[in-house]
């Protein structure tokens, strides 16, 4: 890219793989973001932190400190990550969930308004934006937004308040010239994820105490895909939205796996144990108390597909298979600074 380009989550996982390959493509990456919430976390293991000019750490709710922020990197491209994550978090803390969620996006897009240097930004939200109705059919981007969470009517909310500054403050004759854009992903997967009520992540954690992992909703169906996915999707959004046309980028896009990416919680986790191993197990445990969690959800990425291009290149075996050898590399003590570059560059084709 050659950019100057902020991230904001670059302490996350998601954030962390979008620096680590930022930054493999030239670009000047800089951090906002609180600071890892896992230990371990890919942050620390794959040395994040070196890539870095700025490495900011601080709220999104620190409207004066986000100025300050944008005033010293003077970014061109603005990736926003930077989230509460977790739908049983957002149960637990929903007025932290909703202030992060929903007031930290309006915030980036409030700071963006008074700094000249930025051409896009891309808001990540999710695929639980959609008001779900446990149909069969994927989620369109025209779909009505939902949420039956508070993490999914945060997430919902942040994209009705990336769209309203976007027609407000972005869109005239005589508005900012930075293109807004929203991009929703499903279920991630990958290395260097540990947080806390996520598949792969509980699964790693019980089978290297040799534990077995314990399942509260097996039958749920989700959109796996390898956390590259999207971020190759957010990437060429970015670069269009920069172009000459970039207007015509500004909206909302899904990117989900293909057909071959569904799969049952049930069947992941039989994948991932034989990856690990022979002494790998995996239990079943009755959902009696657990919060809500949807069933049934499917992206639609046909807009991707034909206006980006777009398409998944990994298949969910592919996906599984990279996710494990990272995080047996990782035990075994590897440089995972070199092991994360080396799967992007595997991913990209640039690694044969």
């Amino acid at each position: 890219l050659g950019k100057r380009v902020l991230v904001t989550g670059h302490t996350g996982f998601k954030g962390g793989w979008l620096t680590m390959w930022l930054h493999s493509l030239g670009a000047s990456v800089h951090g906002y973001a609180l600071d890892p919430s896992t230990d371990p976390g890919l942050f620390e293991a794959a040395a994040v932190g070196r890539v870095l000019g700025n490495d900011i750490r601080a709220d999104l709710a620190d409207l004066g400190r986000l100025r300050l922020a944008f005033d010293e990197v003077k970014p061109e491209i603005v990736f926003h990550l930077a989230a509460q994550p977790l739908v049983r978090a957002s149960y637990q803390n929903p007025l932290g969930t909703f202030a992060t969620n929903v007031m930290g996006t309006a915030n980036v897009l409030e700071t963006v308004r008074s700094c000249d240097s930025v051409r896009a930004v891309i808001a990540i939200t999710t695929d639980k934006v959609y008001q779900n109705r446990e149909w069969d059919h994927p989620y369109r981007e025209v779909d009505p937004l939902g949420g039956h969470d508070p993490y999914s009517a945060s997430k919902a909310a942040a994209e009705i308040v990336a769209a309203g500054y976007r027609a407000s403050f972005f869109e005239s004759a005589n508005g900012h010239p930075a293109r807004i854009v929203t991009a929703r992903a499903g279920n991630v997967i990958g290395g260097g994820d540990w947080s806390p009520d996520r598949l792969v992540p509980d699964c790693v954690a019980a089978f290297s105490k040799g534990a077995p992992v314990r399942l509260r909703f097996p039958d749920a169906v989700r959109p796996w895909q390898h956390v590259l996915e999207p971020l190759s999707g957010y990437l060429q959004l970015a670069r269009l939205a920069c172009s000459s046309d970039g207007s015509a980028f500004a909206r909302a896009w899904n990117f989900g796996p293909g057909p071959d990416g569904d799969a049952t919680v049930g069947n992941v986790a039989q994948a991932l144990a034989r990856l690990w191993g022979p002494e790998a197990r995996v239990e079943i445990e009755p959902a009696t108390d657990h919060p809500h969690e949807a069933g049934l959800l499917r992206l639609d990425s046909t807009l991707a597909r034909t206006k980006l291009g777009w398409r998944p290149r990994w298949s969910l075996e592919k996906a599984l298979s990279r996710t494990m050898e990272w995080h047996k590399a990782w035990a075994g003590g590897a440089a995972m600074d070199e092991i994360t570059l080396a799967q992007i560059a595997d991913y990209t084709g640039e690694g044969k």
